[in-house]
């Protein structure tokens, strides 16, 4: 018996992962195992209401991790020490090891001068918090895309129903 998700079968809901990284139906059906006319069941699957709520969830998810990994990236730049960038300025002969153990997140740019003197330059913190509201206050632009895959699904359901092929 097939493992049937969200209405969807194992297999489908591959496609629709794959479909979801490259918006490329043939290449997706392919990768997904369907090599009979994987265009033809590509754009079958498309039309499922299912497949696009699943593809949506897809996207959505990964807009989701990527936003709060870049808002976690932020409150780094804008909160961490410079305690271990300040102690490099000090330090002679600096090994592999030791830079590897030394937060040094918040550093843009180091430069080592001809004099043998080194210039730190640090992120802007401010733009970092600028940065973090932008994040509280940004739109989710990924509906649109959403609700036109979940339009083109509903049309082509639509089209198959007038024509009697469901």
């Amino acid at each position: 018996m097939k493992n049937k998700t969200r209405g969807l079968s194992q297999k489908q809901r591959l496609f629709c992962v794959h479909y979801a990284n490259s918006a490329d139906i043939e290449k997706s059906a392919l990768n997904a195992g369907y090599t009979k006319k994987p265009l033809q069941k590509g754009e079958q699957i498309l039309s499922k209401p299912e497949a696009a709520a699943e593809i949506a969830s897809i996207i959505n998810t990964r807009e989701n991790a990527i936003k709060q990994i870049a808002r976690l990236g932020f409150e780094r730049l804008a909160f961490s020490s410079v305690s271990d960038a300040v102690s490099l300025l000090f330090m002679e002969n600096v090994s592999r090891e030791t830079l590897s153990k030394m937060d040094l997140i918040m550093v843009s740019e180091i430069k080592k001068l001809k004099d043998g003197a080194m210039e730190i330059k640090f992120f802007d913190r401010i733009k970092a918090l600028q940065n973090i509201s932008d994040c509280e206050k940004e739109q989710d632009f990924g509906n649109s895309l959403i609700d036109a895959i979940n339009l083109g699904a509903k049309t082509i359901s639509e089209l198959e129903v007038e024509n009697g092929e469901l």
